[in-house]
């Protein structure tokens, strides 16, 4: 085993940290999204909007030299500290800050060939100048793996709440990522059965909020059948979008 080092190494930010605590519930849809990255993932992995470290103990099960994490919320920050301490499998090393504080000193020290994006682009106002910072990060071949919400016509007070700047569309998000110097090697749309009652919940009903009940229940019994049948016949549309892209040389 190698040891555990925890580095915080820069200040906490004015971001108050909005990963919702129900999607905790959420292990096999977060499953299913690490299988869409697995084939391609590197060993020197950064995780950016880590949150509490939800995903990143399933990262943690898969063959490591390095995991960096950066959160950016100093409350989510000190969680993720916590939850990830025993975990001895590989050398983490922690930043409170955003991506962009720190992503000199990252490349220079990590060397990342892999870098995660779950559930964070959205939350950037000039999402083109992250990806731009991403590509400036990695070396020519080095990989970023995205998960964002989908569809703008989903969009609502729920999104705003959680400090959804949009949800996108599969050719917006590739061409965003080609115009920052990557080459898309895959995308596509996820949970179309998931539109439904997103759509109905949060559109039609204006609901707010997101119960940890409801969602434990979905992953349970409706994740594993949308993973089933997505398998067989690609979604032309879903209520998420992953995307796998490589730093063209």
């Amino acid at each position: 085993m190698r040891l555990l080092t925890l580095s915080h190494e820069k200040g906490p930010t004015a971001y108050d940290g909005r990963e919702l605590e129900a999607m905790d519930f959420a292990v096999n849809y977060h499953r299913w999204i690490l299988s869409w990255f697995r084939p391609f993932l590197g060993k020197r992995i950064v995780e950016v909007g880590a949150g509490k470290g939800s995903f990143s103990k399933l990262i943690l099960e898969q063959p490591l030299e390095s995991l960096c994490l950066v959160e950016p919320s100093e409350k989510m920050y000190q969680v993720l500290c916590a939850q990830i301490a025993s975990a001895a499998t590989a050398k983490i090393i922690t930043y409170n800050a955003l991506f962009g504080e720190v992503a000199r000193e990252i490349k220079s020290k990590q060397q990342p060939d892999s870098i995660i994006y779950v559930n964070v682009l959205e939350h950037v106002a000039n999402d083109e100048a992250e990806l731009g910072i991403l590509c400036q990060c990695l070396e020519p071949g080095g990989r970023i793996f995205i998960l964002v919400p989908a569809l703008q016509w989903l969009y609502g007070e729920f999104d705003r709440q959680l400090g959804h700047y949009r949800r996108y569309a599969r050719r917006e998000l590739c061409d965003k990522c080609e115009r920052a110097g990557f080459k898309v090697l895959r995308s596509g749309y996820v949970d179309l059965i998931g539109i439904v009652p997103w759509w109905t919940k949060y559109r039609l009903l204006k609901s707010t909020s997101m119960q940890p009940r409801a969602v434990s229940f979905y992953d349970r019994l409706v994740i594993p059948l949308s993973r089933r049948l997505e398998s067989l016949l690609t979604p032309p549309i879903g209520k998420n979008i992953v995307l796998v892209a490589e730093r063209k040389p």
